[in-house]
């Protein structure tokens, strides 16, 4: 019910942005599995699909025709929920406690980003997010880091040296997830919600609107852009941690709209 309230909310704000945006539902296609069955975070490269699973928050950079193993990185983060590449590095965005355990419920989230030498799996340094908060979100682009923001509800554009912010975009939803580049927009997947919104890098209005189904279609975590198709994945973990196993969790999919 909740859904169905807002989408003519979204539709109606997006008027401001573009006209008035339609909601385009997507044609949801497997594409193959991951290497551990729980994907949190992708991020499209030309060399191939980085894959981060959330459980052993290990990095896997996978084959884009047979989704074969070309890289695996073993990775300081924890409870791993969004990664990019760029930079020569890897970033992935980390909300759990100490390596390989999810926080307990009583224990302070504080996220971070964890940037990896994707040879030879070191951490080169780790970072607070800019409010302190979780994160889901992470991207590399525009020689910057963009970044979820919970506390803030916003994506904050960072500087990946000092990680000052630059510029911050609002957020519509909650739990926005996978983060994907397309000028003039960036889009962000909202999990609660199955939408996928095409924001204005500018101010954040809405330019675009793709949806899957609830219950017929993968739950989205992490998401990426190639080539103009989008990816995302479904984890087959639910928020506190608890993995579960459905006939979509650890697969990565191909969205078509």
């Amino acid at each position: 019910m909740l859904r169905r309230h807002l989408l003519p909310v979204l539709a109606s704000s997006a008027a401001t942005a573009n006209g008035r945006v339609p909601i385009r539902r997507a044609k949801v296609t497997r594409f193959f599995p991951s290497p551990e069955g729980h994907p949190n975070a992708l991020e499209a490269t030309p060399e191939g699909l980085w894959v981060g699973e959330q459980v052993s928050d290990i990095a896997y950079l996978l084959d884009w025709k047979t989704g074969k193993v070309l890289k695996k990185v073993p990775t300081e983060s924890s409870n791993t929920s969004g990664m990019a590449y760029g930079g020569g590095y890897l970033w992935m965005g980390a909300n759990g406690g100490p390596l390989g355990r999810f926080p307990r419920p009583d224990e302070p989230r504080h996220g971070r980003i964890v940037k990896v030498d994707p040879e030879e799996g070191r951490t080169v340094g780790v970072y607070r997010i800019p409010d302190e908060g979780g994160v889901h979100g992470v991207l590399y682009a525009d020689n910057a880091l963009w970044i979820t923001c919970f506390k803030w509800n916003c994506i904050a554009k960072v500087d990946p040296n000092t990680f000052q912010v630059l510029h911050k975009i609002p957020l519509h939803l909650s739990r926005p997830h996978g983060l994907a580049w397309d000028p003039p927009g960036i889009w962000v997947g909202y999990s609660n919600d199955h939408l996928f919104l095409k924001q204005d890098l500018k101010d954040g209005r809405i330019l675009d609107i793709i949806s899957v189904q609830k219950g017929v279609d993968p739950d989205p975590h992490g998401m990426d852009m190639y080539q103009g198709t989008m990816y995302y994945c479904d984890a087959g973990i639910v928020p506190g941690g608890t993995p579960v196993n459905t006939a979509h969790s650890g697969y990565i999919y191909r969205v078509d709209a």
